[in-house]
């Protein structure tokens, strides 16, 4: 069955930089789509972030465009996040999924906390 894991998450600072990586197992990795989206308590799930299976369609949200970076390798069937100049309202639970721009249920999440 598909499972995601993703990882990376952690506390930094304003201003700081973090990579998510999300390993991707159960499909055919390489035939997918893989988005990020993220959770805030008391807030609705919001998409970040979408790739299409070759690397080459890329989508960011408004929010995080020009500061976060989608990317994909799929000799190691991993997807990752690289998010740069990170703000306290970044703050969230990270999570990978299959398809493009989808809130699809996917991993156990990683979580990222923006805080001095």
């Amino acid at each position: 069955q598909v499972q995601l894991v993703e990882s990376g998450g952690g506390l930094v600072e304003p201003g700081g930089s973090l990579r998510l990586s999300c390993a991707a197992s159960g499909f055919t990795f390489r035939d997918a789509s893989m988005t990020w989206y993220r959770q805030s308590p008391g807030k609705e799930r919001e998409l970040v972030a979408s790739i299409g299976n070759f690397g080459i369609s890329l989508f960011h949200s408004s929010s995080v465009r020009g500061r976060f970076t989608i990317s994909r390798d799929n000799a190691k069937n991993t997807v990752y996040l690289q998010m740069s100049s990170l703000k306290p309202e970044d703050t969230a639970v990270y999570y990978c999924t299959k398809g493009w721009r989808s809130f699809t249920p996917g991993g156990q999440g990683t979580r990222v906390t923006v805080s001095s």
